[in-house]
């Protein structure tokens, strides 16, 4: 494998965790002002963005396809009072990035979200090519310095990817509008859906509770290998959330990686 290579499947390991994690994947283009939604609808989701935003945690279940470049699910807690924090677990289920991190021994990864970096724990037979650390750390502020622009806005993504976010996108929206009540999860909702703009037109709706907390959010689009669609689920909002940092001993630093890569450690 050539150091270009190396770096950029070290690099693809960082960005496909945090695509993970929720909205990551169709935020990062879309904006966040709310001069597209009328007074109306303005009213009722500011208070969507609101309550969200106070609550500060829920649990989460995702699902993301990006074309034919991956496939995942994920699992877990995240909280965004003082920064995103969190687990999740991300079970990659296809694509070409999962074949990748298949042949580095893995096929499910825990990730732990701190304010200033995430870890990343990799299987076994990846632990065995890097001294037998099995967590990788990345800084969010080493991936934005990456020179090729793996990184590039990595740690913007990142601090998008909370439920309230969501509801930012669709006030820019020049068309939102209220579809009606459904049940969802059992749940009495109102359904809202809006197009965002960016580099391409997104779709984004959400079902939100009587008490103004989302329980659904489907986010919808295309990359240059297909379509991109993600769904996620929001329960159990408040809930307790930490995530410790692995220890020491058992990690490998993103930076030193690179390095080490670009220096031919993983061979051809």
């Amino acid at each position: 494998m050539t150091g270009a290579t190396a770096r950029h499947t070290v690099a693809s390991i960082a960005v496909t965790a945090a695509l993970a994690c929720a909205t990551a994947c169709t935020s990062a283009d879309g904006p966040t002002d709310s001069t597209g939604a009328t007074d109306r609808s303005e009213q009722s989701l500011r208070s969507v963005e609101r309550a969200t935003g106070r609550a500060g945690s829920a649990r989460v279940e995702s699902t993301t396809v990006m074309g034919r470049e991956l496939s995942l699910a994920a699992d877990g807690a995240l909280g965004w009072r003082d920064g995103l924090t969190g687990t999740l677990t991300i079970t990659y289920t296809g694509g070409t990035t999962a074949e990748t991190m298949r042949r580095l021994g893995t096929t499910a990864m825990e990730a732990r979200y701190l304010p200033d970096a995430y870890y990343a724990r990799m299987g076994d037979a990846f632990a065995d090519r890097v001294g037998g650390r099995h967590w990788i750390k990345y800084v969010y502020a080493d991936l934005e310095s990456l020179g090729d622009g793996a990184g590039a806005g990595f740690a913007d993504q990142m601090r998008k990817t909370t439920p309230h976010e969501a509801v930012k996108r669709l006030l820019a929206s020049d068309d939102v509008r209220k579809v009606g009540e459904e049940t969802t999860r059992g749940r009495r909702t109102t359904h809202w859906t809006g197009t965002i703009g960016g580099a391409t037109a997104q779709t984004v709706d959400i079902w939100v509770d009587d008490r103004d907390l989302l329980v659904k959010k489907v986010e919808r689009g295309r990359t240059e290998t297909g379509e991109l669609s993600q769904t996620a689920y929001y329960s159990d909002y408040g809930v307790a959330v930490s995530a410790e940092r692995p220890p020491a001993a058992d990690t490998a630093d993103f930076k030193e990686l690179l390095k080490a890569q670009e220096g031919g450690w993983e061979g051809s």
